[in-house]
Parts: C-alpha cells; sequence; structure tokens
C-alpha cells in the first residue's frame, strides 16, 4: 500500500507517492527532497521542462522516433516451411474412407491428405476430420 506527501502547488493539492520521491532522491544530481518532488511535477506534466521540451522538438523535426519505428518494420522474418512427415495409417484410411463414401454420398473430396474429407449429401455440406490423439503422459 503506497504512503503519499501531500505537496501544495499553485493552489493545488497534489498527492505524491513517496516511493516516487524516495526513488528520485537516488539520483546522484537530487540533493533534496524539493528536487525529487519538482522532478515528479516536471516528469507528470504539473510544471513544463524547457530542456526536455526542446529534446521532443528536435526529435519530432529529426523523426528519430519514426525512424526507431520504420527500422522495425523493415525487419521481415521468413517463415520456414513446415512440410507434413508422412503418416502411412492416417492416409491409408483416409482414402479407404473416401472410397467408401463415394458409392453412398456425393462430391467426397480429400481436402487434406491423411487429414479432411469433404462431401455433399443432397443440400447439406460436410467434413469429416481425422485426429490421431497422443498417448497420455506418464
Amino acid at each position: 500500500m503506497s504512503t503519499y506527501i501531500n505537496y501544495d502547488f499553485d493552489g493545488k493539492k497534489i498527492r505524491i507517492p513517496k516511493e516516487e520521491i524516495e526513488h528520485n532522491m537516488k539520483i546522484p544530481t537530487v540533493k533534496t527532497e524539493e528536487d525529487a518532488i519538482w522532478i515528479y511535477l516536471e516528469d507528470n506534466g504539473y510544471v513544463d521542462n524547457e530542456e526536455q521540451n526542446e529534446l521532443d522538438r528536435k526529435a519530432k523535426e529529426n523523426r528519430i522516433t519514426a525512424t526507431i519505428h520504420q527500422a522495425k518494420a523493415d525487419i521481415v522474418k521468413e517463415r520456414k516451411k513446415v512440410e507434413r512427415k508422412p503418416d502411412q495409417t492416417k492416409d491409408s484410411l483416409v482414402n479407404e474412407l473416401a472410397e467408401y463414401l463415394q458409392d453412398i454420398v456425393q462430391n467426397v473430396v480429400i481436402a487434406k491428405v491423411g487429414k479432411l474429407i469433404e462431401f455433399d449429401i443432397g443440400e447439406e455440406h460436410f467434413k469429416l476430420d481425422l485426429i490421431r490423439q497422443r498417448k497420455p503422459k506418464k
């Protein structure tokens, strides 16, 4: 649970977390608690920091952030093509099922080798998906 310091700034009561002030006090150039509070006020937009505003303006002029983001966007990873390992059991089972279904239904198609059979019965379209279950881990 955070504890706060109430700070009066231009007639406004501002609650500043003590952790924030303690963190700012660890900065070598910060000598007093007042300096640490001032840093908090600048960081949270209560006070304008001219030096920081100038740095932001220069970054926008030079499009530094756009360049950084563009550099990340230019990197395109090539995906490896995953090759299916042959599974003789599933392949033969799907082929046998497709042959059997051709005598019973219409438009029998093996959509994915060793996995998916699609067919029609009247106006309805069906998919038959064969999934091998792994042995449970012990």
